[in-house]
């Protein structure tokens, strides 16, 4: 065993497969990554600041916050929440789009010592409610066009502190004409902001200003310590919340810089970041990896938005990016980005969906780049494995998720619970130091996801070759994954079959060009008079909009095993043509 690899379980067992993939290394990438090279998230940040203190970190709408500003802007955060009496220990959620107020608020919450929440902006009352109440959040910071989503959210939950942001707040300098600006037009010209009603609300700027007029009283946190709770569906398809520690998310940036660096110099690289920071790979990668090598970071607000979105870069020269599938088949579409030089880029990455061979091929023909994909999921920080950037042919695009990244050990798990051999599908299951702690209030849940000796099952079926590149055959058999989201038909199902005139409901998966998946849902009908629109307007009540159904078939009776179960796969692999519902 390596020794950046710990098995804090059990005794470690070597394996035939075990590091079988280091020949397929980059020559610049070392087998094993040192987290105790910083104590904690809030030590690597302090670092960063002080290493970069002149250069630009992040960049939104055109405004710049530097890493010293940022520095002291953090500082001025963790000292609010200490005056508001926020502990180490306590969780801060976080619901914001990518603003310069989000990595002040990340890491000023890392530095109190405290665990951030990261939460959806776009979540439902009901989902924000489960989230608040599940992971006992007694402070929020939220985008003022969600405030009223956390005032419907907050009764039953403990939240008791609620710090309010715009998109204006810090933007521009001394009085921030510019972000006062933005935000009376969105308020009133606009109208993107509901009106809400927290009277107890304190607005960002002045919880910055009563901040900096406070003394920090410095804490003391270590690698053990959770960093953050990160939701997710996990295998099963209930929202629970993975315990990510400072260590996992020191050692997973360390892993990524380590399998990129040969690409990356320190101070010259500008990343565009249109991915949202609340999600772990952006938050890992764009928002940690790229700050430690002092990169110019710049926050794309709404991705969807693409005219605004090149406007933003028709300024930045970037030498990296990382984006969805469908954000690369959109920019892709678009004029502007295919009249670019792309001379300067150096890195495209792309993660949270499967990359579409057409779309990796338009790319490197426009780009001269390769997309490099890799494979990960929020119980591990998020990354596992990546394609090499000089092994087996990485000016093609072959669909694998590439080799373990250092210090981490993949093995397939046969369904005798055996190890798999090479070239033998089996259940992918990985040990490492990025590996979680565990899920937030659940240990039934985690002794099922993570066995004595430290391995994580994922549900992902998998097949290593002799060179150890993975690929998988098949994910966890349920999920389906919209626009780079993770979809479970549990929490689909238990909404439609919520409705009166719902009898029966099963929802899987199906292919879409532009998203990857649209969910489709089968129903049976309590009441024959229930319509495909009433039963959408129903699901957009209480779902995010990605995971409201784009199609439903009425049907009489949905397909069974001997025991009552209702088959998905049956439901997903018939050749029916799904009749589409809502344009």
């Amino acid at each position: 065993m390596s020794p950046g690899q710990t098995a804090p379980r059990g005794a470690f067992t070597p394996h035939a497969t075990d590091g079988i993939w280091y020949a397929s290394y980059p020559p610049y990438v070392t087998r094993d990554i040192d987290p105790s090279r910083y104590r904690s998230l809030a030590h690597f940040f302090d670092e960063c600041v002080e290493r970069f203190r002149d250069r630009v970190a992040f960049v939104s709408l055109g405004s710049e916050l530097t890493f010293a500003t940022l520095g002291e802007k953090a500082h001025a955060f963790a000292s609010y929440l200490q005056s508001i009496g926020v502990k180490p220990g306590d969780r801060v959620a976080l619901m914001m789009p990518n603003t310069l107020v989000y990595p002040v608020a990340l890491f000023g919450t890392l530095i109190a010592g405290a665990i951030v929440v990261n939460v959806n902006p776009l979540y439902t009352v009901r989902e924000l409610s489960h989230q608040l109440k599940d992971s006992g959040a007694q402070t929020v910071v939220v985008f003022e066009n969600f405030a009223k989503t956390v005032q419907d959210a907050q009764p039953g939950s403990r939240v008791r502190n609620i710090v309010v942001t715009g998109l204006g707040d810090l933007l521009g300098n001394g009085l921030n004409v510019k972000g006062r600006a933005i935000d009376l037009f969105l308020r009133h010209v606009k109208k993107q902001v509901p009106a809400y009603a927290l009277p107890d609300a304190v607005r960002l700027p002045q919880a910055l200003a009563r901040g900096a007029r406070q003394k920090f009283e410095p804490v003391r946190v270590g690698h053990g310590d959770i960093a953050f709770i990160q939701y997710t569906g996990g295998t099963t398809g209930v929202a629970k919340g993975a315990m990510l520690t400072h260590r996992n998310v020191i050692a997973n940036l360390l892993q990524a810089l380590a399998w990129a660096g040969g690409q990356l110099v320190d101070g010259e690289e500008i990343i565009v970041t249109p991915l949202p920071l609340y999600h772990i790979y952006s938050l890992t990668v764009n928002a940690l990896a790229f700050l430690a090598i002092g990169a110019r970071n710049v926050l794309i607000v709404n991705p969807r938005d693409i005219d605004a979105l090149m406007r933003t870069l028709r300024h930045e020269n970037f030498t990296a990016i990382t984006a969805l599938n469908t954000l690369y088949s959109a920019l892709m579409d678009n004029d502007a980005f295919r009249e670019r030089d792309f001379s300067a880029l150096k890195l495209a990455m792309a993660g949270g969906m499967a990359t579409q061979r057409v779309i990796a091929e338009r790319f490197r023909a426009m780009t001269g780049q390769t997309l490099v994909e890799g494979y990960g999921l929020t119980e591990c920080s998020p990354l596992v494995a990546a394609t090499p950037l000089d092994a087996h042919g990485a000016s093609e695009f072959d669909g694998t998720i590439g080799v373990p990244v250092p210090s981490t050990l993949v093995r397939m798990r046969r369904d005798d619970g055996a190890w798999a051999n090479v070239d033998e599908p089996g259940e992918l299951c990985v040990q490492g130091p990025q590996v979680m702690k565990g899920y937030w209030n659940r240990p039934e849940d985690t002794a099922k996801a993570i066995d004595p000796d430290g391995w994580l099952a994922t549900g992902d079926i998998g097949v290593m070759d002799a060179r150890g590149i993975i690929r998988l055959i098949d994910r966890k058999k349920d999920m389906m994954i919209v626009s780079g989201f993770n979809v479970y038909p549990n929490e689909i199902e238990e909404v439609l079959a919520a409705h009166p005139k719902v009898r029966a409901v099963a929802a899987v998966g199906v292919p879409d060009p532009v998203t990857g998946e649209r969910v489709k849902a089968f129903v049976v009908r309590r009441d024959d008079a229930l319509t495909v629109e009433e039963l959408l307007k129903f699901a957009r009540l209480h779902l995010t909009g990605y995971k409201v159904p784009s199609y439903v078939e009425f049907r009489d009776t949905l397909p069974l095993t001997t025991i009552g179960k209702v088959l998905r796969r049956e439901l997903r692999d018939a050749e029916l043509k799904p009749r589409k519902s809502q344009d």
